[in-house]
């Protein structure tokens, strides 16, 4: 059975649709993990290295131990493993595979998957949001209205659910309408970063949690650059929000180019550190955007046609006391004190709050009150 292209996907999840071959392939993968962190620091690119055929990956570890392991691994036993952890798994020989993974070098043997709604995994149009993890209030900011209006449009969001912009970009995305994808460096069932625990459980109900590690594998340095090899082949565009010079993010899209896929990136402020890398990506090429519009118009632009609407921009609220409110804090009128002038004490803070629920204003982690974008 082939997966369609838009919004379709196999039937019957979860299930399990891997070979004995592809399995036990895996489980080398895991087994010889630490001996990937070295050949990862020796060769740099550790798609070079997942490239390796079984034999020369025994022969990184002369360990006995792995080879008795090899041999007498049990694809019963492993099938056991990922049904007791709820785990899909999708082989590189099966037709449910995304096709898009079998685009890269080194394609995953089995795609781990945990989630309610795998049929984003086979969406044309997903869009990669990814950055730095120490974001800043204005990365974190444009991560957030981007992922909501991206998944908004109906247009699945991916991203690798580290700290900063990636889990803002989730974030907001949880309030669209669209399938989300999150891909791990370790295990589909192991939440990481702890604190993403929340998250992990949102992703594996509204959309999948993905990972090529097996059940219960904890992430090795290399794990990182290996899965984000992935956002970038699941996602027809890349966007990076935030980068310093030699951030992690910018091999995604380094992957993203490799494969001819569109890669886009958000300027920023020219004194932080964290526009460097962006800035880079543009000066070579890449899309300049400044939010969901112009990246749905990069969707469209490589999907035969399709077209969306452009988000529309956030008005300010009917009640005139709220419109008083946040038409004073879009001026810059960012604290209590400030406002005390708009309304009441009690208007001012009923207002306030309601702002808060309904997405017009944030407080950042000085208290000050800041227009959503």
């Amino acid at each position: 059975m082939r997966a369609s292209s838009r919004g379709g996907g196999p039937l019957n999840w979860p299930r399990i649709d891997a070979c004995d071959s592809c399995l036990r392939r895996t489980d080398l993968i895991a087994a010889v993990a630490g001996h990937l962190d070295v050949e990862w620091r020796r060769k740099r690119r550790t798609a070079r290295v997942l490239a390796l055929p079984d034999d020369a990956l025994l022969e990184l570890d002369r360990n006995l131990e792995t080879l008795r392991r090899y041999d007498a691994f049990s694809p019963a036993h492993a099938r056991q493993v990922l049904e007791a952890a709820g785990l899909s798994a999708l082989c590189h020989c099966g037709a449910t595979y995304p096709d898009r993974l079998r685009e890269l070098d080194d394609p995953p043997a089995v795609l781990h998957v945990l989630g309610s709604a795998p049929a984003c995994l086979y969406e044309q149009d997903s869009v990669a949001i990814v950055g730095a993890r120490r974001a800043t209030a204005y990365g974190l900011e444009v991560a957030s209205a981007m992922g909501r209006d991206v998944a908004a449009a109906g247009v699945p969001v991916v991203s690798g659910m580290a700290l900063g912009i990636d889990s803002a970009a989730h974030g907001g995305a949880l309030r669209g309408q669209a399938g989300l994808v999150g891909v791990l460096a370790g295990g589909a069932d192991v939440v990481y970063p702890r604190r993403m625990r929340a998250l992990h459980a949102a992703l594996a109900e509204r959309g999948c949690v993905v990972s090529e590690m097996p059940p219960g594998f904890e992430p090795r340095r290399w794990c990182f650059v290996a899965r984000n090899r992935l956002i970038a082949a699941l996602s027809a565009v890349t966007v990076v929000i935030e980068a310093a010079e030699r951030s992690g993010s910018l091999t995604t899209a380094d992957f993203a180019n490799a494969l001819g896929r569109c890669v886009a990136a958000v300027p920023g402020p020219v004194t932080s550190s964290l526009s460097a890398g962006t800035h880079d990506l543009i000066s070579m090429g890449a899309a300049l955007v400044t939010g969901a519009g112009d990246v749905l118009e990069q969707v469209a632009g490589l999907s035969g046609g399709r077209s969306f609407e452009r988000p529309a921009e956030r008005t300010a609220p009917a009640d005139p006391v709220m419109a008083a409110v946040f038409h004073a804090v879009s001026c810059g009128r960012d604290s209590l004190a400030e406002l005390a002038g708009v309304a009441s004490s009690r208007e001012l803070l009923m207002a306030l709050t309601e702002l808060e629920l309904l997405g017009y204003v944030r407080r950042d982690m000085s208290g000050r009150y800041l227009c959503r974008a």
